[in-house]
């Protein structure tokens, strides 16, 4: 099955890494990511920013550059920074901004919504947040002033699957990513999530994995193949993902079919 990697990191020890609660990973280059997905139909994928890459961005150019045209990134954004940049991120092929709420290294949540809609308003990129579930009832007025978001790795815990569901319900994508830091088995909620919206659940490796308990294997991937029909993969592994962030863009940065929050899925 071909498959669009919508969460996977680069980490380039030839650009600048932040220690993020005293963690620094290991190197993992295009070279590696190639290398590692080699049995893997990868037809692209989403780059996003670590953590321990704070907004550092030229080694995200330089990766989008060699990966390809295929290959779109998720940068951490900073509010203060220069139109000028961010047309050059636009340029290179950044389409998201990253909120890692779960670990900091990002913007502050206080001006989440505000970058957000500025970003959206300007690219048409959207927002991708790393958050635990359990945090997002608490954030509800905020998250529903975000014309577009993702959730990453299926919220994290159990305990706050009710309010996955419930953004799942308004049409918000959410990646079936990091299957090694969640407290559940994946296979179960995935099967919500479709139902709730068969077009916002998107596979990603999530690789190198860092600081998971169990990093990312082939296994996952036949997780998936094993419990889902050749339709529902085809969703799910490709072309929710593809449709997020390759289809949605209109040239010139103008979107034409990002939907609110508050809108029902289509």
């Amino acid at each position: 099955m071909k498959v669009f990697d919508s969460h996977f990191h680069i980490i380039n020890p030839d650009y600048p890494l932040t220690p993020n609660n005293g963690y620094l990973p290991y190197p993992f280059t295009v070279a590696d990511y190639r290398n590692s997905t080699k049995m893997i139909d990868i037809r692209g994928g989403a780059i996003v920013s670590g953590s321990f890459q704070a907004f550092e961005q030229e080694y995200l150019i330089h990766a989008l550059k060699d990966l390809g045209k295929d290959y779109v990134g998720v940068a951490n954004i900073p509010l203060d920074m220069p139109h000028d940049e961010l047309k050059r991120l636009d340029d290179a092929g950044v389409v998201a901004v990253r909120f890692n709420v779960n670990r900091g290294g990002s913007e502050t949540i206080e001006n989440v919504g505000r970058l957000s809609n500025e970003l959206f308003d300007k690219f048409g990129w959207h927002a991708e947040l790393y958050i635990n579930s359990r945090e997002l009832s608490d954030l509800k007025h905020l998250l529903l002033s975000i014309p577009s978001f993702s959730i990453d790795h299926l919220g994290l815990s159990k305990d706050g699957l009710d309010n996955l569901y419930y953004w799942a319900e308004k049409g918000v994508k959410v990646k079936a990513t990091g299957f090694g830091r969640l407290d559940f088995e994946p296979i179960k909620v995935i099967r919500e999530l479709y139902k709730i919206n068969p077009d916002g659940i998107m596979f990603g490796s999530d690789l190198p994995s860092t600081r998971s308990k169990t990093p990312f294997s082939i296994k996952d991937l036949e997780l998936l193949t094993d419990n889902f029909s050749e339709v529902e993969l085809d969703k799910i592994l490709f072309s929710n993902a593809y449709n997020f962030y390759k289809k949605n863009a209109a040239p010139d940065g103008v979107i034409t079919s990002h939907p609110h929050p508050d809108q029902p899925p289509r």
